[in-house]
C-alpha cells in the first residue's frame, strides 16, 4: 500500500515526515513495513524512555486497559495517584496536575502564573521566555516559545510574553517588571538547538526570581524523566524551580503530561482547569513503570556514563576536523552541530539508508536521544553509522 499517498489524500499536510513507515519496535530497534530495520536514535523525540516493546511496560498497560481504561478526573483511580505520590516524593515539589502532552503541561504552568500574579502580585500575568525556546503548539505555549517561525503564520499573538537572550541573566533581570508573574526557561534548550543552560545563569535566575518575588517555571518536558541523568534536569543545578513541566518519557510512550508546583504556587482550585483524559488510568499504568525504573540510581549513574560515552566519540571526531564543529549534552540528550544545514540534510538521509534514525533540532544541528535503555553496543553501531553517512 502506498502510505505517502493516503496521507496526501486524507491527511492535513502539516508535517515533513521522513519516508519511512514504521510497523513494529523492539527495544532500540524498529522496522519499516518493508522488512528493513533501523537503530532509533529519534525514540519519537526523546519518549521512547524504555524502548519499544518492554515486557514490563506491556504487561501493566495491558492489565490496565482490560480492567478500566478510562474514568474522567470526575473519580479517583489509583494508577494516577501512585504516579502523583512517585513524582512528589522522588523531587522536591509538593503538588501535581496530570495533562496528555507536553504543550498542555506549558498551558497550564502559564495559567497557574498567571492565577499567582494575579493573586500575589496586583495582577500580574506575564510570562518571561527565551530566544530559541520551545514551549508547545496551543496558541499561548507558541506565543511563549521564543522563536518567531512557528509565531508568524498565527499572528497577533496573545500578550502577555516577553522572550530575551538565553543564558543572559542580565536579559531577564532587565525585563522583569510589575506585569512579571514568572519566568519560564528550559534546563537545557531542545528544538532550539541542544543547548544547556549555564549553572551560574540558572542559579541566578534562582536568586533572581526570589528577590523579585515572581515565579520560576522549569520547562523540563524533554529534560525531565532521565533523561539528561537525573530525574529532573534541575537536580544538576542546585536550584529548585517553583513549577515544572513534564511530557514526553514520562509514559515511555503513551501520552502524558505533568505538571509539579510547589506548595505556594499551588494556585489551582475546582473549576480553574481540568483535562479530560490528563491522568488515564492507562497512561497513568505506564508511567508508573517509567518511574520506577528511572528513580533508581544505577540505572541514572548508566544514563550518564553512556551519554558521556557518546559526547567523548564526537568530540574526538570533531577535534579531527571530521565535519563535525560542536558536541554538547546533558546525559542521553545529545547535539551535535555539522558545519551547514545541508550537511547536516545529508547525514540524516545517509544514516536512515544505513540503517539509523536520526533527527535535527535546529538548522545545522543532530540530535541523539535515543532510548535510555540502549546499550553500548547499540550506540557503537549507531556512532559508525553516523561515521558512514558523513564519509569517513
Amino acid at each position: 500500500m502506498d502510505w505517502k499517498d493516503l496521507e496526501s489524500r486524507y491527511y492535513h499536510p502539516a508535517f515533513r515526515r521522513l519516508p519511512v513507515t514504521l510497523v513494529r519496535g523492539q527495544g532500540t530497534r524498529v522496522w519499516d513495513d518493508e522488512g528493513k530495520s533501523y537503530l532509533d536514535f529519534a525514540a519519537g523525540i526523546a519518549v521512547s524512555t524504555l524502548g519499544h516493546g518492554d515486557p514490563e511496560l506491556c504487561r501493566a498497560v495491558s492489565q490496565q486497559v482490560e480492567t478500566l481504561a478510562h474514568t474522567s478526573n470526575l473519580f479517583y483511580t489509583t494508577p494516577q495517584l501512585e504516579v502523583a505520590q512517585r513524582l512528589v516524593e522522588n523531587s522536591d515539589l509538593d503538588r501535581v496536575f496530570f495533562v496528555n502532552s507536553g504543550g498542555e503541561a506549558g498551558e497550564t504552568c502559564i495559567k497557574i502564573a498567571r492565577k499567582w500574579g494575579k493573586a500575589n502580585r496586583t495582577g500580574a500575568y506575564e510570562v518571561i521566555t527565551t530566544d530559541h525556546s520551545f514551549h508547545g503548539r496551543t496558541l499561548a505555549t507558541t506565543a511563549a516559545t521564543g522563536t518567531v517561525a512557528y509565531q508568524e503564520p498565527f499572528a497577533p499573538m496573545p500578550d502577555g510574553f516577553t522572550q530575551v537572550p538565553f543564558n543572559d541573566l542580565g536579559a531577564i533581570e532587565d525585563s522583569i517588571s510589575d506585569k512579571t508573574a514568572a519566568v519560564m526557561v528550559e534546563p537545557m534548550q531542545g528544538e532550539g538547538g541542544m543547548w544547556p543552560a549555564d549553572v551560574g545563569y540558572i542559579r541566578g535566575l534562582r536568586r533572581l526570581c526570589d528577590a523579585e518575588g515572581v515565579l520560576l517555571i522549569f520547562d523540563e518536558v524533554q529534560t525531565g524523566v532521565g533523561r539528561t541523568g537525573s530525574l529532573f534536569a534541575y537536580e544538576q543545578f542546585d536550584v529548585v524551580p517553583d513549577v515544572i513541566a513534564l511530557a514526553k518519557g514520562l509514559g515511555g510512550g503513551l501520552p502524558i503530561g505533568a505538571v509539579l508546583s510547589s506548595e505556594s504556587a499551588s494556585v489551582l482550585v475546582p473549576g480553574d482547569h481540568g483535562s479530560t483524559f490528563g491522568g488515564n488510568p492507562v497512561a497513568c499504568a505506564a508511567a508508573r513503570v517509567v518511574l520506577d525504573r528511572v528513580t533508581d540510581e544505577s540505572f541514572l549513574q548508566d544514563v550518564v556514563a553512556k551519554g558521556e560515552y557518546v559526547m567523548s566519540r564526537l568530540r574526538t571526531r570533531a577535534s579531527k576536523g571530521l565535519g563535525i564543529t560542536d558536541v554538547r549534552g546533558l546525559g542521553l540528550m545529545i547535539g551535535f552541530d555539522m558545519e551547514s544545514e545541508d550537511a547536516a540534510d545529508q547525514v540524516v538521509s545517509r544514516a536512515r539508508d544505513n540503517g539509523l534514525l536520526l533527527i535535527k533540532a535546529g538548522a545545522a544541528t543532530l540530535r541523539i536521544v535515543p532510548p535510555l535503555t540502549v546499550t553500548r553496543d547499540e550506540l557503537e553501531q549507531g556512532l559508525e553509522a553516523i561515521d558512514v553517512a558523513r564519509g569517513v
